[in-house]
């Protein structure tokens, strides 16, 4: 059995009309969400064997918070320029060459790619995943090669404004 949670980075800043769209950091809401999803995310029965991420400053920051929270070492996670750039069908991709031995992996990105790859992979309509949601699917195979269209069964999406006393 495979699991995959896909992550859209947290909420982002828009202060500094400089910042290219690659460049801009995650607001002081983004900071305050990433850590308390990351820390809801340990309670589950998931912990990521690998952390894939855009290299976009506002998903890596996310992701290395994700990170530091389950203890997943730099070995373990894996920056690529091209989850920010080139959509789903390179995500699905990417996936496909997970090593089979891993069967917990945690991606994090950017809409509309997430929301596109949750209602994809689930089979489950998503208008719009938020900032720092999370969209958990089990798939019920071996394989990450076997990942396709409506073949992963949606176990959990949670995101921050679910949890209106979060701080």
């Amino acid at each position: 059995m495979k699991e995959l949670i896909l992550v859209r980075h947290a909420k982002s800043s828009w202060d500094n009309p400089d910042w290219t769209d690659f460049n801009r950091p995650l607001n002081k809401r983004g900071l305050t969400d990433a850590p308390f999803m990351a820390k809801l995310a340990t309670t589950w029965d998931f912990k990521p064997e690998i952390i894939i991420s855009s290299t976009a400053n506002r998903a890596l920051t996310t992701s290395k918070i994700f990170a530091e929270t389950f203890g997943i070492d730099s070995n373990n996670f894996i920056e690529d320029y091209n989850i920010y750039e080139k959509g789903p069908k390179y995500i699905i991709s990417k996936l496909k060459e997970v090593d089979n031995n891993i069967n917990k992996v945690m991606l994090f990105g950017h809409n509309p790619d997430i929301t596109s790859l949750a209602s994809y992979l689930s089979g489950q309509y998503f208008d719009n995943v938020p900032t720092c949601g999370m969209v958990h699917i089990q798939f019920d195979f071996d394989s990450w090669e076997k990942i396709e269209n409506d073949n992963g069964k949606l176990i959990r999406y949670e995101f921050p404004k679910k949890y209106p006393d979060r701080g």
